[in-house]
């Protein structure tokens, strides 16, 4: 009997199928979101995504997709499942970016066009607070500790350190032209900022309090690429801290910098406007929208190597991936 029963349960679970991963990329023209099936990298649906869909994110459990709706002025709500349309949530005009606490009750959204940032409770779909910050804010972090929100303000040239607690701006610091993305180390220690027109990433060690120091300013050269075309945006950081990955716009090429020495070590050839960056959950591949090839390029992590292309919809601009 305990034979027969082991086979059986061996049976069932080679049978079993694995666990997929399902990308979702928000289409900025197109107003769709694309959903690609991870294992094996095809398209498997389109759904409406509210008008202008551009910053995308997921519940912690994976069951909803948040998208920022710019020219609805809302964020629109999915499940991941079915795709179905949830109740929306209220986010300040113009929402571009956002970052979600890890209780998934939280959205720090920055408003291009108001100048703040909106909290907004995703369970009582309200607004709890508008942070007044600079001019064009974009990008939006979180540190690992949720103790401060970071936005970046396009025309300031500011990176703003949000307490979550009162919600007061406690430090500001100043980066290069445009910044638009703020992203932290796992361990808290150190943060990112891209400033698009400046054409570097600034470099910030982080103190326990969560006072930050700008110790260096990462800049980028291709042969062959004019020096305007480096326009780094999106930034993503390996759990390890081993090594950051930065999308370099117009460049077609995604940086890989060292995450211990600050030096670029290595430029990948992606599609066209390369925008915004997306680890897998297991972080062994990070995919790369390309906005003016309506295209992704998955990019093998440990190889740092480029492996597929992959068309979705028009202009896309980020992306997001959550086990199915």
């Amino acid at each position: 009997m305990k034979s027969t029963l082991a086979a059986l349960i061996l049976t069932v679970a080679s049978t079993a199928p694995a666990l997929a991963n399902k990308a979702f990329v928000s289409n900025e023209r197109g107003n769709t979101i694309t959903v690609i099936d991870t294992d094996t990298w095809e398209v498997t649906d389109e759904f409406f995504g509210g008008n202008r869909p551009r910053g995308i994110t997921l519940s912690p459990d994976g069951s909803k997709l948040y998208v920022c709706a710019s020219d609805d002025n809302l964020v629109r709500v999915f499940d991941t499942e079915t795709y179905e349309e949830l109740p929306s949530l209220p986010s300040g005009p113009d929402p571009e970016l956002f970052v979600i606490s890890s209780d998934g009750r939280h959205l720090y959204i920055a408003n291009e066009d108001d100048n703040l940032v909106t909290v907004t409770d995703t369970e009582t779909r309200t607004i709890l607070a508008e942070v007044p910050v600079g001019v064009e804010p974009e990008g939006m972090g979180i540190s690992p500790d949720e103790s401060f929100v970071v936005n970046t303000s396009e025309t300031m040239n500011m990176a703003h350190f949000i307490s979550t607690e009162d919600y007061e701006i406690k430090h500001n610091v100043l980066v290069d032209q445009r910044p638009r993305y703020a992203q932290y180390t796992d361990d808290g220690t150190r943060l990112f900022v891209s400033s698009e027109i400046g054409g570097t990433v600034s470099v910030m060690d982080i103190a326990p309090d969560g006072t930050p120091t700008l110790v260096k300013k990462i800049g980028f050269e291709v042969p062959g690429v004019l020096p305007e075309w480096l326009q780094p945006v999106g930034v993503k950081v390996t759990d390890d801290g081993r090594r950051v990955f930065v999308a370099l716009g117009p460049a077609n090429r995604v940086a890989v910098i060292d995450g211990e020495s600050l030096e670029v070590i290595d430029y990948i050839l992606v599609g066209q406007r390369v925008w915004q960056l997306g680890f897998t959950p297991d972080q062994q591949y990070l995919l790369t929208t390309n906005g003016n090839s309506n295209d992704i390029t998955v990019i093998d992590v440990a190889a740092e190597k480029a492996i597929k292309s992959i068309q979705v919809g028009q202009q896309p601009w980020g992306v997001v991936v959550t086990l199915d």
